[in-house]
């Protein structure tokens, strides 16, 4: 049956309908050539590159800074502090100790693997819990693995009377502080 009479047996708008369909298959077939579909992922490979870089030097402009609290903090007036006491804080990782002949401030931070000590106020020691080092109120190792003594840090009087310790400058031990 020649392609004629196929038509023929057709209603009169299926003849129409069928030229139609082979034009939009023939249409997309040429709409999507090999070189439309190179061009089309050359185009979006170069928008995803444009689009990373823009976010990349979005972030670049961005500063990386980490805005850490000072290491300068006062502890209160002198004459607030009681002889033979010793104060904890936490948050700086700083022992002040009051004694007979002046103040110290020492470093909270273990020396062996920079667990945080306590204050033991019945044995008048600073012991680490993590490995079982005790230091003397000094800063000294009395036993334990810890390999050097608790660093002495540098403390001063405010303009208001206050006590300020400075957890960035060490200070060599034996270093005291009078007001």
């Amino acid at each position: 049956m020649s392609e004629v009479e196929r038509d023929t047996n057709r209603p009169p708008g299926s003849r129409a309908a069928s030229r139609s369909g082979r034009d939009e298959e023939t249409r997309a077939q040429e709409w999507m050539t090999r070189r439309r579909f190179c061009q089309a992922a050359g185009l979006s490979a170069c928008a995803v590159a444009a689009g990373g870089t823009a976010a990349l030097s979005a972030e670049f402009l961005n500063p990386r800074v980490l805005f850490e609290p000072s290491t300068r903090f006062t502890v209160g007036p002198h004459e607030a502090i009681a002889v033979g006491s010793v104060l904890t804080d936490a948050e700086h990782r700083v022992f002040v100790l009051r004694l007979h002949d002046g103040f110290r401030a020492l470093s909270s931070v273990c020396t062996h693997l920079g667990c945080v000590t306590r204050y033991q106020p019945d044995e008048k020691c600073i012991f680490c819990p993590c490995h079982g080092s005790r230091f003397a109120l000094d800063g000294e190792v009395l036993a334990g693995p810890a390999p050097r003594p608790l660093h002495w840090l540098q403390m001063a009087l405010s303009e208001r009377g206050e006590i300020v310790v400075d957890t960035a400058v060490e200070v060599r031990p034996g270093t005291g502080f009078r007001p």
